[in-house]
């Protein structure tokens, strides 16, 4: 199967299974398999929940079930390391940010003194930290229909004391996938800076995604501290990007060809997909490879990670869009701003972006169903907006009357399309134009005068440079990136979840896409800040 094949094959699935669910889910129905049916349907139903990514079956009649759970958890969340194939002795990590390193007598290059800043193996950072008292507390993540309260560990990120390569023997690639995102630079150059820390000198990187395994022309290429010093100085991918790819076995191929022992997969959901397919076919092949992936998606669409590298500034860089429509409707005649902003399947973008500028009327999300006609709809609410304060600025996401997310309407406001991209995605119509000449039919229909303005800024937020919050974040990713690989690990995600920096098995990140819950304290801020009202 090809990556993109497997990319389709992951939207797909990600159908199928959205639609058994109903029109406000928790997060926990995505992460933790509980439907939020009401307390009372709940008790008559508890014989048959099953939590989808673990396909576990829970009885929560049986009092064990909690240890069930937790058994299942532990399992489906514990790292995939080279010695599941390999029976390899750990040596002595070569790094340590000690100034005075001085070598040992046996020349392995490691400190006298054991530096004091390692992660244990043992360590954990805990997913969740609220008790919700009640399913129908806003925003409750529940397991069972009593809310009972369930630790969620995941594996700590960083250093660790032992290390299962040499670093001199090493041969690290680095690969950018996808589309462009702010950030990109700065994860690859901090990759460099920790490789060469740890003391490789071997590091490529691959050209114009995973294209650059087996398009004829294009060469790796070679990466130092010198090389990429300044990268993160500019937007892009300093090693190209590019969407889709051959098949996994010959991209392998490719990688076994090269000698390469470290593959540094940078990309959103697809792109992971596409690195555990490259993990799966190299232990399928006893290849001694580790594949670690670094979540990149301005959408913030990647299961279980507080967010992904890009997002910050792609909000940031919204508000200059949303800026300029509030000032050209503010300042014309029954003035209308109207901004799409990014968010194919989930409205973190749009609706962090309203939240911060305050300055949103109306803001449409893929997560919430809405009409725009009839007396309820989105186009009378501008009439009265336009009637009571005289202009009006609307921000929508890309996918927004697109797809219902989690439950399955009698029609879409759009007509869907088959097609899809090199990446498997579905080429969405376009919401934002769409609603360009709703808005102008519509006002001219009744007679009333509207000055639209509309504003679609999406390649120039992809475009940018990280601002100072993301290039943080890339900075922690990239390096812990590094060091999950010299500790063994393959097939893992380096990601933030609740705030601790941790590694995630890719099977688990990609079950399905993030999504806003509508049940959620933050989207109900952003209403209170819109006061919009229910669309229906």
């Amino acid at each position: 199967m090809t990556l993109s094949g497997m990319a389709v094959a992951f939207k797909a699935s990600t159908s199928s299974v959205t639609q058994q669910h109903w029109s406000s889910p928790t997060k926990d129905q995505c992460q933790y398999g509980f439907t939020h049916l009401s307390r009372q349907k709940c008790r008559k139903r508890a014989l048959c929940v099953t939590a989808i990514s673990g396909k576990l079956d829970l009885d929560f009649t049986d009092p064990s079930w909690n240890q069930k759970y937790q058994e299942d958890w532990n399992r489906r969340f514990s790292l995939p390391h080279i010695n599941d194939i390999y029976d390899l002795e750990p040596r002595r990590t070569t790094f340590s940010l000690k100034k005075n390193r001085i070598p040992l007598g046996d020349g392995d290059g490691s400190s006298t003194d054991m530096w004091n800043g390692y992660v244990n193996k043992n360590d954990r950072a805990l997913l969740k930290v609220i008790k919700y008292a009640s399913p129908t507390s806003a925003g409750a993540e529940c397991i069972d229909p009593d809310c009972s309260w369930v630790e969620h560990w995941v594996h700590r990120a960083g250093p660790r004391k032992e290390i299962y390569y040499e670093p001199e023997e090493v041969k690290a690639a680095i690969v950018t996938c996808g589309g462009l995102c702010p950030g990109l630079n700065d994860v690859i150059r901090q990759i460099v800076f920790t490789l060469e820390t740890y003391g490789v000198k071997n590091i490529v990187g691959i050209p114009f995604g995973y294209r650059g395994f087996f398009e004829k022309g294009l060469k790796e290429m070679p990466l130092s501290r010198d090389v990429v010093e300044n990268i993160n100085l500019s937007g892009g991918s300093f090693l190209g990007v590019s969407r889709g790819g051959a098949k996994t076995s010959e991209i392998v191929d490719s990688i076994q060809a090269r000698r390469i022992d470290m593959l540094f997969v940078i990309g959103g959901n697809g792109s992971h997909a596409g690195a555990n397919a490259i993990h799966e076919e190299c232990r399928k092949r006893k290849l001694k490879v580790s594949v670690v992936a670094v979540p990149k998606t301005i959408d913030n669409d990647i299961l279980f990670m507080d967010k992904t590298f890009g997002f910050d500034t792609a909000v940031e860089e919204a508000q200059r869009a949303i800026n300029s429509a509030y000032i050209e409707a503010r300042s014309a005649y029954h003035g209308i701003g109207l901004v799409k902003l990014m968010g194919r399947s989930s409205g973190f973008i749009a609706m962090h972006a309203s939240l911060s500028s305050g300055q949103i009327d109306v803001c449409l999300i893929p997560e919430v169903s809405f009409t725009l006609d009839g007396e309820h709809g989105v186009l009378r609410h501008l009439e009265h907006l336009l009637n009571t304060k005289g202009f009006c600025v609307v921000c929508v996401a890309e996918g927004a009357g697109q797809k219902c997310i989690f439950v399955l309407l009698a029609q879409d406001l759009l007509q869907k399309s088959n097609a899809t991209d090199a990446s498997g995605n579905v080429i969405l119509s376009d919401f934002g134009v769409h609603m360009q000449q709703k808005i102008k039919k519509h006002f001219k229909d009744i007679g009333v005068p509207a000055d639209l303005k509309y504003i679609d800024p999406t390649y120039m937020v992809r475009a940018c440079r990280a601002n100072a919050s993301d290039a943080i974040l890339c900075t922690v990713l990239g390096q812990n990136a590094v060091h999950g690989a010299f500790a063994g690990f393959s097939g893992i995600t380096s990601g933030v979840c609740n705030t601790h920096y941790v590694y995630l098995p890719i099977t688990e990140v990609i079950t399905t896409p993030k999504h806003v819950n509508p049940n959620s304290r933050m989207w109900h801020r952003c209403l209170t800040s819109t006061g919009q009202p229910d669309f229906h």
